[in-house]
């Protein structure tokens, strides 16, 4: 089949990955424009175009695909390229452009997106985050036929799979990568026998994924240690999960549910305990066991390495965040 894919990220690299060498003949790969990265803030590719690159396949990098946008010359070029590739079909994986109708209508069998989670629940930019945030119990792949809304399009399979208690964002990006990568070979092979069924999203249940915000980063000790838990696993890899201690922002990347409750005359955000298995602090009516943490400019270390360099007693406390 002649395809179109667009993506941009890693999760979308796997999609394209999986597309290629089910043996579909890419005419077309879209991605977003280079990117400053790194320390030395060096215009990068995405994962997307690094693999179009080295396999020999054609990329275009517009700006926006609006012909009435701020960018019309990237979007009429784009527009050149995608009625040239006479595709039978657009692959689209967290492309992070809106896609206008005349894009939705190019294709002769129209666009297919590889959506992670189990829509209608959290549509939108991040949804795996989101899906940890919350404390789901299992989230999964949904492919669609899009349509003009934001994840609204008619589904076309899913398949779910569970959240375990040890699960990260970047964890859980990799399982439903290769998921949805599987998943669209095998859905392009049903279209090619006309065998695919559309069918419409439930109207209950919808959610929004909005876009992680550095700002949420930082940790509430006022919230209960399974919220807080649930959020340092759901912010790993991005933004990471902080707080601040002696006035160093720490980087929080793994925690646990401790049992036991802190005393009740302890501030929320002082530390309990300090063990080589980890580093207690009050919560509200919980305690929140730190395992691994970070220091500014250093590496992630255990709890148990970290104290090495860090001298922690119990009474300290982590600054409250401030709003």
């Amino acid at each position: 089949m002649r395809l179109i894919f667009a993506g941009t990220p890693e999760f979308a690299r796997v999609a394209l990955a999986h597309l290629h060498a089910g043996g579909h003949e890419v005419v077309l790969v879209l991605s977003q424009p280079d990117r400053p990265a790194g320390r030395g803030m060096k215009l990068q590719a995405s994962a997307v175009k690094q693999f179009a690159l080295d396999h020999g396949l054609p990329v275009a990098q517009p700006r926006s695909l609006r012909l009435d946008g701020k960018y019309p010359e990237d979007a009429q070029a784009a527009q050149v390229a995608i009625a040239n590739a006479r595709a039978d079909a657009m692959v689209v994986a967290a492309y992070g452009l809106i896609l206008p109708q005349w894009v939705l209508d190019a294709p002769a069998l129209g666009c297919f997106n590889i959506h992670a989670s189990l829509l209608p629940r959290w549509r939108g930019a991040a949804p795996i985050h989101r899906a940890i945030e919350a404390g789901d119990q299992e989230t999964g792949v949904t492919l669609m036929q899009m349509d003009a809304g934001l994840d609204t399009g008619d589904m076309l399979a899913i398949e779910k799979c569970p959240i375990r208690d040890t699960d990260t964002t970047a964890s859980l990006h990799d399982v439903l990568a290769e998921m949805g990568g599987r998943m669209m070979v095998e859905a392009l092979e049903a279209a090619r026998g006309g065998a695919l069924k559309p069918v419409p999203q439930p109207q209950e249940g919808i959610t929004y994924a909005h876009k992680i915000e550095k700002h949420e980063a930082a940790i509430d000790w006022s919230q209960p240690a399974r919220r807080i838990t649930q959020r340092v696993r759901a912010f790993n890899p991005f933004p990471a999960a902080s707080a601040v201690l002696n006035g160093e922002t720490l980087k929080i990347w793994s925690a646990s549910v401790a049992p036991g409750v802190p005393p009740a005359n302890v501030e929320l955000g002082s530390i309990l305990a300090v063990t080589p298995e980890g580093i207690a602090v009050a919560a509200m009516n919980s305690i929140v066991n730190i395992t691994e943490l970070q220091r500014p400019g250093g590496k992630r270390l255990s709890a148990a390495d970290f104290q090495r360099g860090f001298e922690l007693q119990p009474g300290m406390a982590f600054e409250k965040r401030v709003a």
